[in-house]
């Protein structure tokens, strides 16, 4: 008769943190003011102004916003902070630049929140493989955040990981 097997992962005390996991749902959209400037080039405040004062911010209920300007022109920080005040009642986070530094931002948020407690004192592996745009940012700022607590840090599968960090 053939011994049972027994899954020693699944009774370890390994956690297993896959950042896939806590992926936000909502649509990103890069905000470009390219088409608010004077021929693409020049921001007159007044002009500027009355684009976003007529435009319809409400579609933007629970998005992510990269605000940007795709013309080589200068814009001023009030000019995306004024925008941000139209977006941030409908928005789920806004910032400046490309669609790569929103995912930074949100995955900072994200971060940021995790109850840490959960993780003290125990072993984790960081899983590396996503089929959602992680950005490199979110793992080496985890990992930084849970140095100061884990007992053990790796990275991968839980069949194959790579050690990364072992409290002495």
């Amino acid at each position: 008769m053939a011994e049972e097997i027994i899954n020693r992962i699944a009774n370890s005390k390994l956690v297993t943190l896959d950042l896939e996991d806590f992926y936000p749902k909502g649509q990103r959209i890069v905000f470009d003011i390219k088409d608010w400037l004077y021929e693409e080039l020049i921001l007159k405040e007044k002009d500027f102004r009355n684009y976003v004062e007529q435009h319809d911010w409400s579609q933007y209920k629970d998005t992510y916003i990269a605000l940007t300007c795709s013309a080589d022109a200068i814009i001023p920080s009030w000019a995306f902070m004024l925008i941000t005040t139209k977006l941030t009642p409908f928005a789920n986070t806004v910032t400046v630049g490309n669609l790569d530094t929103l995912e930074t931002v949100i995955y900072q948020n994200i971060i940021n929140s995790l109850p840490l407690e959960d993780y003290k004192d125990k072993p984790i592996i960081i899983k590396g493989c996503a089929n959602k745009p992680i950005p490199e940012s979110a793992y080496t700022l985890l990992i930084s955040k849970l140095q100061h607590i884990a007992k053990s840090i790796m990275f991968g599968e839980a069949c194959s990981t790579v050690p990364l960090f072992k409290k002495k």
